[in-house]
């Protein structure tokens, strides 16, 4: 089956680990985050045009602000858990990051009106209140925040403690400590490594 994908988490999930021991930041530039936003188009509502979607480095800096306040209520839900190492020591407080999170949906006003097409179900149609896209962007990447954190996902999200990662993850069962089997294997590995280092006589050289 499938893994369930949310905005909130692909946006958090943009820090991630490197592969050598550090933090990568897939987010490093206005073109990195034009594309991040076509990789994940169908997690976008139609109201984002992603065909006239360009970034910039004014709303490269927004989204990247916004981030922070996303892993850092992320921090904040997984408790006591632990939180990402990547960012642990300096996180924003809960309530500036509130604070960045609804700024943000408050810049894109909407409103909604009910369409009945002929021989069909009723639908309610969205409309935006602005045509900027990057307003757009950011709007639905914090209304995409609020969904996640006020929904039945939260209380499934875990900070990966496997060596080196930094991902959050959601929990696709209740025994699921790790984000990724890669992870996991890791964890074994140095479980493993431990366990035979223990069963060396002292002295005996490595």
């Amino acid at each position: 089956m499938a893994t369930r994908r949310h905005l909130a988490v692909e946006l958090a999930s943009t820090i991630r680990h490197d592969g050598h021991g550090g933090v990568a930041d897939d987010l490093l530039g206005p073109p990195e985050l034009e594309q991040w936003v076509v990789e994940h188009a169908e997690l976008f509502d139609s109201r984002l045009d992603i065909g006239r979607f360009r970034a910039d480095d004014a709303l490269l800096a927004e989204v990247l602000a916004l981030r922070q306040a996303v892993r850092a209520l992320f921090a904040h839900a997984v408790r006591p858990g632990p939180a990402s190492p990547a960012d642990a020591h300096r996180l924003l407080s809960v309530d500036e990051s509130l604070a960045r999170l609804n700024e943000a949906v408050a810049r894109e006003p909407l409103t909604a009106w009910l369409d009945w097409p002929d021989g069909k179900p009723p639908v309610m149609v969205s409309l935006s209140g602005t045509d900027d896209q990057g307003t757009r962007l950011t709007a639905a990447l914090a209304r995409a925040t609020i969904a996640f954190l006020t929904g039945p996902f939260r209380e499934r999200l875990r900070a990966c403690t496997a060596p080196r990662c930094v991902r959050y993850f959601v929990q696709g069962h209740g025994r699921q400590e790790w984000c990724k089997p890669s992870c996991a294997d890791r964890v074994r590995a140095a479980r493993h490594y431990q366990r035979q280092r223990a069963k060396k006589p002292e002295g005996e050289a490595s």
